[in-house]
């Protein structure tokens, strides 16, 4: 186990946006995105009146989250769940309204770590990409089944690749002969198929393909559009929410959920804004955020990140 998997993304500033709102004695925080507890030990620490509630689909995080929160007792309370299932956990829990919400959507560090789990493209593993193993499709079957002109929507939407109908004839052409098992086999097909111009750019080039078979064996985006419009209805007003996002297509969601919540939407030229066209959020972030330099040295994972913060301001008039 590496030390890097131990550090989260931009703890302290994460932190220090939600601070304001938790500072009140029972205050609830939603960790919904658990992976190694990292963001929830410091939520736990630097609050010691909070009471935290952490989600994860993974089970295998959740127990070695469970380790590291369990310092703090009965002020942790972990669920098994996918994060846009966040209604009616609290729904369960009893707890109408929270505080805080936490979002770091970023593929948690110990799936990457775990050959075996196949997020990585890295090392050669078995194509399975699943965060929860025991549902779902693996990233093996989208490969082997899909119709070619779906997999090449998947990797230009998902993975942003210029060279889709390039990997996607050549993956069409292998799966033929015989079917997708591992990643080394992938990732040597996507080498293969690509330009020289375009391997010389951005990484591993393999790296946006796997991206995108992720997103589309885990149905993140779509997830994810339920999720934020949720947390941002379970804030109390003065709550607070902070989402930290890896690539453009999260980053953009997420604008996009808190900019309609900051907007007014009364029809021009009204003298005076009733209360029910008045925004219901309160940007706490110019743009999205970006890590130090000081912090991508120290950790490389903390590169692409991008952080935006919202405050809930006025309750819904529905």
């Amino acid at each position: 186990m590496s030390n890097s998997r131990h550090v989260p993304v931009m703890l302290q500033r994460c932190l220090d946006l939600l601070a304001p709102a938790l500072q009140r004695p029972d205050a609830v925080v939603v960790d919904c995105t658990l992976g190694l507890g990292g963001h929830s030990e410091g939520l736990l620490t630097r609050f010691p009146e909070v009471r935290l509630i952490g989600l994860d689909r993974d089970k295998e995080a959740l127990r070695l989250a469970g380790e590291r929160l369990a310092p703090f007792g009965e002020r942790a309370t972990l669920v098994h769940a996918v994060y846009d299932e966040l209604p009616e956990v609290l729904r369960r829990l009893g707890v109408p309204r929270v505080q805080g919400v936490l979002f770091d959507l970023g593929v948690s560090s110990m799936q990457l770590d775990e050959a075996d789990r196949g997020f990585a493209y890295a090392q050669d593993a078995p194509l399975d990409m699943r965060m929860d193993q025991s549902t779902g499709i693996s990233a093996a079957e989208v490969l082997n089944t899909y119709p070619p002109g779906e997999l090449v929507r998947i990797l230009r939407a998902y993975g942003e690749e210029k060279q889709a109908k390039r990997i996607v004839a050549a993956i069409v052409r292998e799966r033929e002969k015989e079917p997708f098992t591992t990643s080394a086999r992938l990732v040597q097909l996507i080498r293969d198929a690509l330009p020289q111009a375009a391997k010389r750019t951005g990484g591993n080039p393999a790296k946006r393909t796997f991206q995108a078979l992720r997103i589309e064996v885990n149905g993140e985006l779509a997830v994810l559009e339920r999720a934020i419009p949720a947390a941002v209805k379970a804030l109390d007003v003065g709550g607070r929410i902070a989402v930290l996002s890896y690539h453009s297509l999260e980053d953009r969601l997420v604008k996009q959920v808190f900019a309609a919540g900051a907007a007014s939407t009364a029809p021009p030229g009204l003298p005076v804004v009733p209360e029910r066209y008045q925004p219901r959020l309160k940007l706490l972030t110019r743009g999205a955020e970006l890590p130090t330099e000081e912090e991508i040295a120290e950790n490389r994972r903390a590169a692409p990140a991008r952080l935006r913060g919202a405050e809930r301001i006025r309750e819904d008039v529905e």
